[in-house]
């Protein structure tokens, strides 16, 4: 099988690899290798390694400076919604990086360029190969190009499970007009097993505390103790707040 041609796959992803080879080992499947090993360099999978990390950076980012205000669990929520291997498989055959996978027959005949796992495996190879022949930034914008329209979708919809002080920081805007401040109790134990207790305050009232081997866990379990006693008075807090109470 002869390799796959580079050059409408460049022209969509608007670069010409400086190093066409290793863009191509992106889509050797190691059944093909194994088959052929005379044929190609080989196989994707270390480039997939790599290229994991590659699309986790970017898409870290963007949701770092689209959701400025929203804390480590929510973002983590996102990325995993935007990164599993489902999303990443839609993405792959979105711009046809199936018609370039090369498969062994046996993979090939057992509808391997269909098969989720195979096609997300190759987007990852992908941006490590991107990585590799175009360099960090170059990669970046490209994978940008390709992710921000999942982004906008994704906003568009139901999004994950909120974290407990993505929720908490709701229920006080909406019922106080405020947002709830976290503060550290204390940190005990050595350097390498700490425990932090941290307290969360409304208006300089404190609502619960919260404990943890981070800071963060230790004001998500604030924040969602502090919801625990908040929920059952929503009712009479909607009317305080309508009647203009604090």
């Amino acid at each position: 099988m002869d390799a796959p041609p580079l050059d409408e796959l460049g022209a969509r992803l608007g670069i010409v690899p400086r190093d066409p080879e290793l863009i191509r080992q992106a889509f050797v499947h190691s059944s093909y290798f194994n088959e052929n090993p005379d044929a190609v360099a080989g196989h994707n999978e270390r480039l997939e390694f790599y290229g994991d990390a590659v699309i986790g950076l970017t898409v870290s980012r963007l949701l770092y400076e689209r959701y400025p205000d929203e804390d480590e669990g929510f973002l983590t929520a996102r990325r995993a919604a935007l990164v599993n291997r489902d999303a990443l498989a839609a993405m792959s055959l979105s711009i046809g990086l199936d018609r370039y996978l090369l498969l062994g027959r046996g993979e090939a005949e057992a509808g391997g360029a269909t098969r989720p796992s195979v096609l997300a495996a190759c987007l990852e190879a992908l941006a490590g190969a991107l990585s590799l022949s175009e360099g960090a930034e170059r990669t970046d914008a490209v994978l940008t190009t390709l992710f921000e329209p999942a982004l906008d979708a994704l906003a568009e919809i139901d999004g994950p499970p909120k974290s407990a002080k993505s929720r908490l920081q709701e229920w006080t805007q909406r019922h106080r007009g405020i947002k709830p401040v976290y503060e550290l109790v204390e940190t005990t134990g050595p350097p390498h097993e700490q425990e932090f207790r941290v307290a969360v305050k409304l208006d300089g009232e404190a609502l619960a505390e919260g404990a943890g081997s981070s800071r963060q866990r230790a004001e998500e379990q604030a924040a969602e103790a502090a919801l625990t006693g908040l929920t059952p008075r929503t009712p009479g807090t909607e009317g305080a707040a309508a009647a203009g109470a604090p």
